[in-house]
């Protein structure tokens, strides 16, 4: 569910959170995937893998399937997992997420700064809640609409 001042940042755990979800997309509709594979390909330690799956799992983004030949798939149509999902739930897994209390610590100089960065985060969130993981596996990004309407604002 998409909510008001809903920002995204650009991290490594979304990164390879997404490099993930392309890896069990390309696999055949049914075909479970172990992590093993998926984090030689990626060139990832194995235990980082198995908490960004966590948040995966969480948000119903994959399902794990147990015992030989075991392994996670995709649990939606790829065009309803959208990118700005993936991204949420990379960041859902982090062990140790940065309390609200933190947040209100920021230094008084730098809430001009904070304040844009949270801006182009919302920007992010707005954008990539258009764009499907269908969208990146079918290489449909460079002519999305979402990209020719911002390269029309933005020229």
């Amino acid at each position: 569910m998409e909510t008001a001042n809903q920002a995204i940042k650009l991290t490594t755990r979304g990164r390879y959170a997404i490099m993930a979800m392309v890896e069990l997309a390309r696999m055949p509709q049914g075909t479970p995937v172990p992590l093993a594979e998926i984090a030689e390909k990626g060139n990832i330690s194995l235990s980082y893998l198995e908490q960004l799956i966590a948040g995966l799992r969480k948000h119903d983004l994959v399902k794990s399937y147990r015992g030989p030949g075991g392994g996670y798939m995709i649990d939606r149509p790829l065009s309803e997992i959208l990118v700005a999902d993936i991204l949420m739930a990379a960041e859902d897994s982090t062990p140790a997420k940065r309390s609200e209390q933190q947040k209100d610590r920021r230094n008084i100089t730098c809430e001009n700064t904070h304040a844009l960065w949270d801006h182009i985060g919302e920007l992010l969130h707005v954008t990539l809640r258009k764009i499907s993981l269908e969208d990146v596996i079918q290489k449909r990004i460079n002519n999305h609409p979402v990209s020719t309407k911002i390269f029309e604002i933005f020229g």
